[in-house]
């Protein structure tokens, strides 16, 4: 049993996640408000991008770290539709399931949380989007040290380093990448994300005293359009604090106070209806460290 954890009473304010968590199947029990959350258990993305494999074990992991928070908000309610795999490399696949599934949670009103797997889940979470509103504007917040705007390889196809560029291929895109560094992406891939318009916040750019900068140009993608999906790859945090991701940092982004301030205003906009957290990689972690930072990230949502 995944969802378990510390039991202190049945009254309301005793309660912790997995007192709350309902494992469904039946999307037409999705009620407005809900959080719909999906396990993206594939990282055949990652294999193609020739990164460490693992990420695929990571959604039952996350879970485990989650399920001992507190509940905060009294109407809290959180629905788990359980995972998706990719057991014969047909990631094509997979993706369409997710982004199948997605969809009937945004169109019941629901807010969906998925939990990866490589980040091959972002263009799967954004066609579930595009999906459910295709005459929408979708806005995506990309927390990333990389653009993940590569052109897949002939023979080789879509990876975890191609939703970007993929999502592009469908019209204008509208994205803030956050946390990028100059060392993880070639002349190319910055060449690629200013053609296609892709905003972005070097690492190096966040720090206290540039926060009005960076809450000037969330704000600025927000206003623009109709919704909004926030997407978190793991590997944009520093090693010591991530040491189980697909690719390591040593010089990403700690979650200090300049980014609790500026990730905490995103996730307060009533136009975010999409959050998923990626490139966990338990074979790699260290005491879970990663799998409970993408835990508490994810919970934050929970809690505005």
């Amino acid at each position: 049993m995944i969802w378990q954890g510390r039991l202190d009473g049945e009254e309301l304010l005793f309660h912790r996640i997995f007192q709350r968590v309902k494992e469904e199947n039946n999307y037409d029990l999705i009620s407005t408000k809900d959080f719909v959350l999906h396990g993206f258990a594939v990282d055949e993305g990652v294999k193609r991008n020739k990164g460490r494999e693992g990420a695929k074990d990571a959604p039952d992991v996350i879970r485990k770290n989650m399920s001992n928070f507190p509940v905060i908000r009294p109407d809290f309610t959180l629905l788990d539709f359980g995972n998706i795999t990719c057991e014969d490399g047909n990631l094509e696949e997979a993706q369409n399931n997710l982004a199948k599934n997605v969809s009937k949670v945004l169109l019941k009103n629901g807010r969906s949380v998925v939990f990866g797997g490589g980040h091959e889940v972002t263009y799967a979470h954004y066609l579930g989007l595009k999906t459910a509103f295709p005459e929408q504007k979708i806005g995506i917040i990309n927390i990333d040290a990389h653009f993940d705007n590569r052109q897949p390889e002939i023979g080789v196809g879509p990876s975890s380093g191609t939703g970007f560029w993929q999502i592009a291929q469908d019209g204008p895109i509208n994205s803030l990448h956050i946390g990028i560094q100059r060392n993880s992406n070639t002349l190319k891939l910055f060449d690629t994300a200013h053609q296609y318009g892709m905003k972005y916040i070097l690492a190096d750019e966040i720090f206290f005293e540039n926060l009005p900068s960076i809450y000037k140009r969330i704000n600025n993608l927000a206003e623009t359009v109709d919704y909004l999906y926030l997407t978190i790859c793991m590997d944009v945090f520093n090693a010591s604090i991530a040491p189980g991701v697909s690719a390591s940092a040593y010089n990403g982004i700690f979650a200090d106070v300049p980014f609790m301030h500026f990730y905490r205003h995103i996730l307060k906009n009533e136009k975010l209806l999409a959050l998923d957290v990626a490139e966990v990689n338990p074979s790699y972690d260290i005491q879970d460290r990663t799998a409970r930072l993408a835990a508490t990230l994810v919970n934050e949502w929970f809690m505005i």
